[in-house]
């Protein structure tokens, strides 16, 4: 594992090398990923058989009784449902048919992004309309509290209830910011 990671240093530091003698630069830039909104490391598993016990070196016992019944409706439904989408609100900062409609919704979502990158953002054209749409909210005032904010930046903005992405369970901490190397290419 370590000569791995002395190569890859060794990589980048050539790579950075080559890119100056190309008359490239490399620099530092923020990237802006969402937040899981679960945590994977418990996908699959039951809750009921991670409690802690004193039988697998916890410093306490854990103990819940529960009917078969309701786990395997549990089970049932989770099987059933496996790719179900969640209804909630997001905010519409964009919706126009006009002839540059197009170019309009592009420049509003990348206004946004810019604004707010922790917050997800979606373009899409349902004929004729161009629409953009911001935020996944699980409740209406939710999304009010993102539409005050920016009101003033878009002020035609909405809300509007429809099918949403799982939004992160904790929203102090939506997203990650990574830093990444660039290659600049000068001119």
């Amino acid at each position: 594992m370590k000569r791995i990671v002395i190569l890859f240093i060794a990589l980048l530091a050539a790579g950075a090398l080559h890119a100056q003698n190309t008359g490239r630069q490399v620099v530092d830039s923020l990237v802006y990923r969402p937040a899981a909104t679960v945590d994977s490391s418990l996908t699959g598993k039951s809750i009921f058989n991670l409690m802690p016990s004193k039988a697998k070196g916890g410093k306490a016992d854990v103990r819940i009784h529960q009917s078969q019944t309701i786990i395997d409706g549990m089970r049932r439904h989770v099987a059933d449902n496996p790719s179900r989408t969640l209804s909630g609100y997001r905010v519409r900062i964009y919706f126009d048919n006009k002839q540059n409609a197009r170019g309009e919704s592009e420049s509003a979502l990348n206004r946004f992004m810019a604004m707010r990158p922790g917050i997800a953002a979606y373009r899409s054209y349902q004929n004729p309309y161009f629409k953009v749409t911001v935020g996944d909210f699980r409740t209406k005032s939710e999304a009010m509290e993102l539409l005050q904010q920016i009101k003033g930046q878009f002020p035609t903005a909405f809300v509007v209830k429809e099918s949403i992405n799982f939004p992160p369970a904790d929203r102090a901490h939506a997203f990650v910011v990574d830093t990444v190397q660039v290659v600049r290419v000068n001119r």
